[in-house]
C-alpha cells in the first residue's frame, strides 16, 4: 500500500460515525419563515412551504407504512380480541388517514398554504420556539394542535 492510501485509510478509521442528517434548527426555519409574506423573498417563502411539505408528506409515508406493518403482524394466529382490534385499526385508517396515530388529522384535502400559516403564526411566540429548539418539533406541535383527530370511536 502506498503511504497516502495508509494515511487515507487511518483519517477514515478514526473520524468519528457519521450522523443520518443534522436536523434544522427552529431559529433556521423561522429565518426563512419569518419572510413568509415577503413577495420579494421568493427563495425564503419556497424554502418555508417545502420544508413543511416534506415533514407532512414523511410523516404520513411512514404512519402509513408502520401502521401496514402492525396490521401485517395481526394477521398471523390472531384471537378474536386481536382481529376486533386490527377491524378498528383498519376503520379509523379508512376514515381518517395513517397520520391518526401520531395524532394529527390534516383531512382530505387541507390547503398547505393554510398549514404553512398555522405555522407561521405560531412560531411568533418565543416561549412556543424556545420550548422546540428543532424545527421538526415545533411543526409537529403545531399539526397536532390545529389539526386533531377527531375522539376515537
Amino acid at each position: 500500500m502506498t503511504r497516502g492510501l495508509m494515511l487515507l485509510i487511518a483519517l477514515l478509521l478514526a473520524a468519528p460515525a457519521a450522523r443520518a442528517v443534522e436536523a434544522l434548527s427552529t431559529e433556521e426555519l423561522m429565518s426563512h419563515c419569518e419572510k413568509y409574506y415577503d413577495e420579494q423573498a421568493h427563495e425564503d417563502r419556497v424554502f418555508c412551504t417545502r420544508y413543511i411539505q416534506g415533514f407532512i408528506d414523511g410523516a404520513v409515508a411512514t404512519d402509513e407504512r408502520v401502521t401496514r406493518n402492525v396490521v401485517g403482524e395481526y394477521d398471523q394466529d390472531e384471537s378474536f380480541s386481536e382481529r376486533a382490534a386490527r377491524t378498528r385499526i383498519g376503520n379509523r385508517l379508512e376514515r381518517y388517514g395513517a397520520s391518526v396515530y401520531a395524532d394529527f388529522c390534516l383531512g382530505d384535502p387541507v390547503p398547505l398554504k393554510e398549514v404553512v400559516e398555522h405555522i407561521v403564526e405560531d412560531a411568533t411566540d418565543p416561549e412556543r420556539v424556545a420550548a422546540n429548539p428543532l424545527a421538526r418539533d415545533l411543526v409537529y406541535q403545531t399539526i397536532r394542535e390545529h389539526y386533531p383527530c377527531p375522539d376515537r370511536d
